[in-house]
C-alpha cells in the first residue's frame, strides 16, 4: 500500500489534546488553540563547513535526517545554495557505511532512485530546480536511524571595495507562482506556521586563509565567534550552533591595502588547461561634468515585502530620490498584483515632483501577489525607442517562481541599465544577480539592519561615474578558448574583472585589458603564464564548466522556464554535467545503498517544512489574520493555491463566513460539528461513500472507488488517545493497522467500508481522512 504523508500531516491534528512527549530537536511543534500534538520533522540538523583559500571556497553541507517513526520513511527537503555554487559531490552515510553519489541525466537518476525506493534500499537523490534551489530526497530511512547526506560545492567569492563576502543562504523564501508554471510545486516547500518552527537547526564554521593580512571581519547577520591563528587567517563559527535557518549567513572581511591585485590561477590535466583571471580595475576618476540621467525606480509592494522589508526599501528609495540632480529625470513604479506608475513619463527632479514621489511612496504598503513581469515591461519597454540610456532600479526580495522568464525579458532590452536591490534577510540572489548581469548594471543587497543611506550613496556614485566601460581583453596571441563571460560587464564598483576559460597550448604572453574610464581610453598590460603542468587548482575545471552552463542558460531562458529548452542547449548542459561531475538542471546526483533496508512496502513520505525568512510577514504572504486557529486554516488553504498557481499573497483573509477547504480546516471544525452527527468527522469523500452505502445494492461511485481496495477503505484516523483500549475498539470494528507514527495520535490502516459510519461514531475518533490525501 502506498503510504504518502504530505505537509498537511505535519500541520494537522490541531484539535487533538497536547501530547505528553518531550519536545526534542527535530520535532515540529504545532499547537492548537485548546491543545495540540508534536509531529516529528525528519531533518534534524544541518552542518556547514567552509574552507576559504584566497578567493575560492570549498563548502560541505551535511544534512542529518532522523526517522522517529516506527516504519521506514522518505524525507524530502527543499533548500537553497549560492546561485554560483558548482555542486560536484554527494555522499550518504548511515552508521559506518558511506555511499558516494553518481551523476546521471536527471530522468535516469530519478529512475534509479525510484527503483531503489521500491526495493527498500536506502537511496538519496539531489535535484536542481533553479541554480539556487535544490531538492534532497532520501528514501527508506530505517526506523530510529539517522542518515547523513553531505553535499559539496565550490564557488568564487565576490569582492567589492576592498572586502570579500562569503554568503550561505539558509532558507527558500515563499515564491509567488504565476499561472502555468510547470515546476511550481518543486520550488514552493511547505512553510512553518507562525506558532511553530521547523524543528531543524544549522551550524556554520568558516576556516579562512585570505592570503593577505585581514584588516577587519564582521558578520552582521548572526552572532559569531572568531579565532585568529595568524594575520591572514581566521576561524569563524556561529556562537549558537543551533540557529534557526531563517536568513542568509553573510561574512564580510577586508584585506590589507584594499587594492585588487592582478592574479592568474591555472590548472592542467588530461582534459587540457583551465584558467581564471582576476584583473584589477582602474582607480575611480572624478568627473565634474556629469550628463543628466533618466532614472526609473521600481518598488515591490507585494505581500512578502509587507512590514520591515517594504519600510527598508522605502527608506533606501527616498534617499536615492533625494540624491537626484535637478537636471535628472525620474519616474516611480510600484508593483504587486497590479502595476502603478506615478507620472505618465519621466519628469525633472524638481522639489515639487520629488515631494509628490515621497507622498506616493508613503501611501504604499505590502500586499498582493508579485506580478513582476508587468513592472519589468513597464520600466524597460520605453527604452527600446530611446537613444539615451534609461537606468532602472528594482527594489525587491525576488520571491517569484518565473525568475528565468524575467531574466529573459531583461535580456531583450539592451538600451537600459538595470540596478537591482535585494531587500530582506533571505532574498532570491540568483534572480537579483542575473537581473543586474543581463541589465549590465550592478546588484546591491540591503538586509533589514543595514544602512539604507549607504546603499543609496553607492548607487548614485556608481550610476554617475562608472569605473570602466566597454571592456575587452586582447589575448596577445595566447591559445585560449571558451572564455566566459563572453561579454564583459561594465564596472560600477571597485571589483575585479573576472574571466574563466580554457587554453589549448601552454605559453607565456602579455594580455591587455582595454576599456574607457571617465570617458577616456584605458589600457593595462598584464603578463600571463599558462603552464604545461599545473595540478594545484583542480576546482578551476569545475568553475569553468559552471560558467559555461551559465552561458548556455542565457541562450534560452524562456525554454528553461517552460522545461522545454532547445534540444542543443539541453544536451550541451547535460554533457557538461556528466563530463565534469557537475550538478545542473538536467543532471542529478543519486546514491544507493546496496543492502536492503526494508522488507516490502513503500516508505512514508514526509516533506520537511522550511522557516519563514526573518522579517517576512506571514500575513503578507498567506493572508493570515485572526487567532491561531484561523491562521492555520488560512495558511493551509493559501499554500494549496500557492503551489498550483492560483491567487496568492492576498493581504485580506477569507471572509469569516467562508470555510476554507483542506484537511486542517475540517479537523479544526470536527469537534464543533460533532453534534451534527458522526458523519461530520469524515472527509467529504468518505462521508459521500457512507451515504451511498445506506441505499440497498448501491456501489461506490467511480470517484469513490479509488479510495477502496478489496472492500476496505485505506484511511488515516486521528484519535484523542492511543491507549490499548482505543486501539482495541478500532480493531473490534475490523480496523487493520498498517502504520503508526512514533509520536502523534494518528493511525493509518484499512477498514471495511461498511464500518466507516461506526468508526466515526466512536467518541475517541477526531477525524477520518482517505490515505490518498485530503
Amino acid at each position: 500500500m502506498r503510504i504518502w504523508i504530505a505537509v498537511v500531516l505535519l500541520f494537522s491534528a490541531l484539535a487533538v489534546e497536547r501530547s505528553d512527549a518531550q519536545v526534542t530537536e527535530g520535532a515540529l511543534l504545532r499547537l492548537a488553540p485548546g491543545g495540540g500534538i508534536q509531529m516529528p520533522c525528519p531533518l534534524r540538523h544541518t552542518d556547514v563547513k567552509a574552507e576559504v583559500s584566497g578567493n575560492l571556497a570549498r563548502v560541505r553541507v551535511t544534512q542529518k535526517f532522523r526517522n522517529p517513526w516506527e516504519e521506514a520513511i522518505e524525507a524530502v527537503y527543499t533548500f537553497p545554495l549560492p546561485p554560483q555554487a558548482a555542486v560536484d559531490d554527494l555522499t550518504l552515510r548511515i552508521g559506518d557505511r558511506v555511499v558516494r553519489g553518481r551523476i546521471l541525466r536527471r530522468e535516469e537518476a530519478q529512475a534509479v532512485y525510484e527503483a531503489a525506493r521500491a526495493a527498500g534500499q536506502l537511496a538519496g537523490l539531489l535535484d536542481q530546480e533553479r541554480p539556487n534551489i535544490f531538492t534532497q530526497s532520501v528514501a527508506n530511512i530505517p526506523p530510529g536511524s539517522e542518515v547523513e547526506v553531505t553535499i559539496s560545492y565550490v564557488e568564487t567569492l565576490k569582492y567589492d571595495a576592498g572586502a570579500y563576502k562569503f554568503v550561505f543562504p539558509m532558507v527558500v523564501g515563499p515564491r509567488y507562482i504565476p499561472r502555468g508554471l510547470p515546476d511550481a510545486k518543486r520550488i514552493t516547500p511547505p512553510v512553518t506556521l507562525p506558532v511553530s518552527r521547523a524543528g531543524h537547526d544549522v551550524a556554520v564554521s568558516v576556516t579562512l586563509d585570505a592570503g593577505l593580512p585581514i584588516d577587519a571581519l564582521e558578520c552582521r547577520s548572526h552572532p559569531v565567534s572568531v579565532a585568529r591563528p595568524g594575520p591572514s587567517r581566521a576561524v569563524v563559527t556561529l556562537k549558537d550552533q543551533a540557529v534557526i535557518p531563517n536568513k542568509d549567513f553573510v561574512l564580510r572581511y577586508d584585506v590589507a591595502g584594499k587594492r585588487i591585485q592582478d592574479a592568474v590561477l591555472t590548472h592542467h590535466d588530461a582534459r587540457g588547461g583551465f584558467f581564471t583571471l582576476w584583473l584589477a580595475p582602474p582607480e575611480r576618476v572624478a568627473v565634474e561634468d556629469v550628463a543628466p540621467k533618466e532614472l526609473v525606480f521600481v518598488l515591490d509592494t507585494s505581500g512578502s515585502m509587507s512590514g520591515f522589508p517594504i519600510e527598508k526599501a522605502k527608506e533606501t528609495m527616498k534617499l536615492a530620490l533625494a540624491g537626484l540632480h535637478p537636471q535628472d529625470t525620474f519616474n516611480l513604479i510600484t508593483f504587486s498584483g497590479d502595476t502603478h506608475i506615478l507620472f505618465p513619463e519621466p519628469v525633472r527632479a524638481t522639489p515639487e515632483n520629488l515631494r509628490r514621489a515621497q507622498q506616493f511612496l508613503e501611501s504604499r504598503s505590502g500586499g498582493g501577489g508579485t506580478e513582476m513581469m508587468k513592472a519589468i515591461r513597464a520600466a524597460l519597454d520605453p527604452s527600446d525607442s530611446q537613444k539615451h540610456v534609461r537606468i532602472v532600479c528594482f527594489m525587491t526580495d525576488g520571491y517569484v517562481g518565473n525568475d528565468l522568464e524575467i531574466i529573459g525579458e531583461i535580456q531583450k532590452h539592451p538600451n537600459a541599465r538595470v540596478f537591482s536591490f535585494g531587500i530582506g534577510s533571505a532574498v532570491n540572489r540568483f534572480l537579483l544577480d542575473k537581473m543586474a548581469e543581463y541589465g549590465r548594471g550592478e546588484v546591491e543587497y540591503v538586509s533589514l539592519n543595514d544602512d539604507g543611506s549607504a546603499a543609496a550613496r553607492r548607487f548614485h556614485e556608481r550610476v554617475r561615474n562608472p569605473l570602466l566601460t566597454d571592456i575587452a581583453i586582447d589575448w596577445g596571441g595566447l591559445a585560449v578558448t571558451d572564455v566566459y563571460p563572453k561579454r564583459l560587464p561594465d564596472l560600477f564598483a571597485a571589483k575585479p574583472v573576472v574571466v574563466t576559460g580554457r587554453y589549448t597550448t601552454p605559453g607565456r604572453g602579455v594580455i591587455r585589458l582595454r576599456g574607457r574610464a571617465a570617458g577616456r581610453p584605458f589600457v593595462r598590460e598584464i603578463p600571463v603564464d599558462l603552464p604545461a603542468a599545473e595540478a594545484g587548482h583542480d576546482v578551476l575545471a569545475t568553475l569553468w564548466a559552471r560558467s559555461k552552463v551559465d552561458d548556455l542558460m542565457g541562450q534560452d531562458w524562456a525554454g528553461l522556464q517552460s522545461v522545454a529548452p532547445k534540444p542543443e542547449v539541453r544536451e550541451a548542459i547535460v554533457k557538461l554535467g556528466l563530463d565534469y561531475r557537475l550538478m545542473t538542471q538536467y543532471t542529478s546526483f543519486v546514491a544507493v545503498e546496496e543492502m536492503t533496508i526494508t522488507e516490502g512496502g513503500k516508505p512514508r513520505r514526509i516533506e520537511v517544512p522550511v522557516e519563514m525568512p526573518e522579517g517576512v510577514s506571514y500575513e503578507g504572504v498567506f493572508g493570515i489574520r485572526g487567532d491561531v486557529a484561523a491562521a492555520s486554516v488560512a495558511a493551509s488553504a493559501q499554500m494549496a493555491r500557492f503551489a498550483v498557481g492560483g491567487v496568492v499573497n492576498r493581504a485580506v483573509a477569507p471572509p469569516p463566513a467562508a470555510r476554507p477547504a483542506g484537511l486542517e480546516a475540517r479537523m479544526l471544525r470536527a469537534e464543533v460539528d460533532a453534534r451534527r452527527g458522526p458523519v461530520a468527522k469524515l472527509h467529504p469523500s468518505l462521508a459521500s461513500l457512507v451515504e451511498r452505502l445506506k441505499k440497498p445494492g448501491s456501489r461506490p461511485a467511480p470517484e469513490e472507488a479509488k479510495l477502496v481496495r478489496n472492500g476496505k477503505a485505506e484511511i488515516q484516523v486521528w484519535l484523542k488517545d492511543l491507549s490499548p483500549a482505543t486501539i482495541g475498539a478500532l480493531q473490534k470494528l475490523g480496523f487493520e493497522v498498517v502504520a503508526r507514527p512514533a509520536s502523534g495520535r494518528v493511525v493509518i490502516g484499512r477498514l471495511p467500508i461498511e464500518k466507516l459510519g461506526a468508526l466515526a461514531a466512536l467518541e475517541v475518533v477526531v477525524y477520518v481522512a482517505p490515505q490518498t490525501g485530503a
